[in-house]
């Protein structure tokens, strides 16, 4: 029996091996395969891997692959799990052509229809979801078409909501932008790097203005319910934890997470403490 929420089921996926966390592959699969044990096993989705990591990953972890170069090595990352019998649940891609993003799109596309279409691929890896990462920019035309094209993929969305440098972390309004060009073509999005935290903070170390996502899942439903774009960035941007636990009481967050389906991280540890310290996640007694 689970003890997660439907609303915080699979929300983190864990990203261990990416920065800032970087751990050795080994020591990721080891404490990932430990966890299942824990009452809190639920809150985390698949193991976020690169796709030249695949050799070393054992068949019975649930992964979700990045493919390091587009494209061209949907098919090769395909036939791979395929024959290793691995449990890719999710594939990433960006966009890299920044002056033709959906053409780029159409591209994947195209590599993942040919997927979907081969006989020597699993049906497991052949309906496996695809998460399409778009430019970190205000969606102007260029940016929505891209949308337009991953929507016409089937696919979904992946949004990048911080970094290691300070431009990589959006400001609200831009979210919120994002948050409104997914719901208007009813396609849900995963987000990556940034939202550590429950709630907007500043950070000490860095001094970078990070996200958190109670706010990202705030706002989504919001967006949802019909907010406007500018009150869907003030939901991003409010830093007061009681306000946002007190809304969170009070929304439909299961609702929401058809939206905002997860996001990454190389810390398990930092949201479930967070969501517990809250109050939204209460820790089972003996």
């Amino acid at each position: 029996m689970s003890h997660v929420p439907q609303a915080w089921a699979g929300l983190v996926d864990d990203a261990a091996i990416f920065p800032p966390g970087d751990a050795a592959l080994p020591d990721a699969v080891a404490a990932y395969v430990e966890r299942r044990g824990e009452w809190y096993a639920d809150l985390v989705g698949p193991l976020v891997v690169r796709d030249t990591d695949l050799p070393e990953v054992p068949h019975d972890v649930p992964v979700s692959v990045v493919l390091s170069s587009g494209a061209g090595v949907v098919e090769g990352v395909a036939t791979l799990a395929t024959r290793k019998g691995l449990r890719v649940v999710g594939l990433e891609v960006a966009v890299r052509d920044l002056d033709d993003p959906a053409g780029n799109v159409r591209r994947i596309g195209t590599a993942l229809d040919a997927l979907r279409d081969q006989d020597a691929v699993s049906d497991a890896v052949r309906d496996t979801a695809v998460y399409i990462e778009l430019p970190q920019t205000d969606p102007g035309p260029d940016w929505l078409a891209a949308a337009d094209a991953v929507a016409e993929a089937e696919a979904h969305l992946k949004f990048r909501t911080g970094g290691v440098e300070a431009h990589l972390f959006p400001p609200a309004a831009t979210v919120a932008a994002w948050i409104d060009a997914a719901l208007d073509r009813e396609t849900s999005f995963k987000c990556t790097a940034g939202l550590h935290h429950a709630v907007r903070h500043r950070d000490h170390a860095t001094g970078f203005e990070q996200l958190g996502f109670l706010n990202v899942l705030l706002a989504t439903r919001a967006a949802f319910d019909g907010a406007s774009r500018d009150e869907v960035a003030e939901v991003l941007d409010d830093r007061y934890a009681n306000d946002l636990v007190a809304l969170a009481r009070q929304s439909d967050l299961a609702g929401a997470r058809r939206w905002f389906t997860s996001y990454g991280s190389c810390s398990i540890s930092e949201p479930l403490d967070e969501l517990v310290g809250l109050g939204l996640l209460e820790v089972p007694h003996e």
